[in-house]
């Protein structure tokens, strides 16, 4: 009797375990997307594995993803299926903005965020009334943000229809659908008329463009004269060294699994600016002392790890999440890897902001 009471008790724990991980725990930063609910997207479920798999030969390489015309017209395809792939994933484990931020002394990671997306606000100037473009605004976590804090009313572009739908419906739940819209399309060709934002920001999107001066010229061309834009980009650093295979290998799992098609260097970012038209007005790695370690939130332990892949793995298993999902899963973990090695060894940021703007003769 006591073994067959033993074999109950330990199975009513491990389902109770499974139950907590799989339909109680919810994302870290904002409940509202369970381990319970991940999906890839608009992708099938029958499709997700060869979806990867299509994405994961593309950007083995990633210096050659924009080498050509023809590969570099296959970026935007190929980013749109990494976003169906990582979104939930993101939102489960991350929160609603997709991004990072230097840690705050006593704050917890969502303060650190919102003080983040809210320097943006500030430094636009935003004040109500403005119309202001979020330049890649994934599901809007900084768009609710800095309309929150400015008052401005805040266009959303992302390349991912999955994402609109995600930030609508977090916009409605914030009661701030009046004054955050969300807008399908490529950043590289914006649906929206000339000279028609007061301002404009990205943060850590355009990385995803084969070239920079592409995005920059679009929104030079939708800002107003005088109008400001700010963009937080990751390059990297004077300390990378392309003859080390340790920082090679570092900025390579970046690039792989992030869908960049290359990281430029820290110092091309202001030349290219003015390239397109713009005055630099500032300039400032947001990620340099005094500013706390920004990839604390990466540091996930082992036995955290295991947790999260074997809710995957239970997720898979009982066919509730995708055949594919435990891969993407891996590769982010993986990617995680890569980039706390950058962001430790300096040679990496993904806060290098500047903030730019158009000149007030221009037409």
């Amino acid at each position: 009797m006591e073994a067959a009471t033993m074999a109950w008790t330990a199975a009513a724990v491990g389902m109770a375990l499974v139950y907590w991980f799989v339909w109680v725990m919810g994302a870290a930063e904002v409940k509202g997307k369970r381990a319970v609910d991940l999906k890839m997207g608009s992708i099938t479920n029958d499709k997700v594995k060869d979806k990867y798999t299509q994405y994961w030969s593309f950007f083995r390489r990633p210096k050659e993803t924009a080498t050509t015309e023809a590969s570099a017209e296959k970026v935007p395809a190929f980013v749109d299926t990494f976003y169906n792939l990582v979104t939930d994933i993101y939102e489960w484990g991350w929160g609603q903005s997709f991004h990072f931020s230097p840690s705050l002394p006593g704050r917890s990671h969502r303060e650190a965020t919102r003080v983040h997306e809210e320097r943006v606000a500030d430094l636009l100037q935003a004040k109500p009334g403005h119309r202001l473009l979020d330049v890649g605004c994934g599901v809007g976590g900084p768009m609710r943000a800095i309309a929150a804090h400015s008052g401005s009313n805040v266009v959303g572009i992302t390349i991912n229809e999955y994402q609109v739908n995600r930030a609508r419906a977090h916009n409605r739940k914030a009661g701030l659908d009046s004054r955050c819209e969300v807008v399908c399309g490529n950043f590289l060709s914006m649906p929206f008329s000339d000279a028609s934002f007061d301002g404009a920001y990205s943060i850590e999107a355009t990385c995803h463009a084969p070239r920079l001066q592409d995005v920059y010229g679009e929104v030079f061309r939708v800002l107003k004269p005088g109008g400001l834009y700010v963009s937080y980009e990751w390059v990297t650093t004077s300390l990378y060294r392309a003859d080390n295979p340790e920082h090679v290998e570092a900025i390579h799992g970046i690039e792989r699994g992030d869908a960049l098609p290359g990281l430029r260097r820290q110092d091309e970012i202001a030349s290219i600016a003015k390239e397109v038209g713009f005055e630099v007005l500032k300039e400032l790695d947001l990620a340099l002392p005094p500013a706390l370690p920004w990839w604390t939130r990466l540091k996930m332990g082992r036995i955290a790890y295991w947790r999260n892949s074997l809710v995957v793995r239970v997720l898979t298993m009982l066919r509730i999440a995708p055949k594919g999902v435990c891969e993407v899963h891996e590769m982010l973990y993986e990617t995680a890897q890569h980039l706390t090695r950058g962001g430790e060894t300096g040679i990496f940021t993904p806060m290098h902001m500047v903030l730019l703007r158009k000149p007030v003769e221009s037409k």
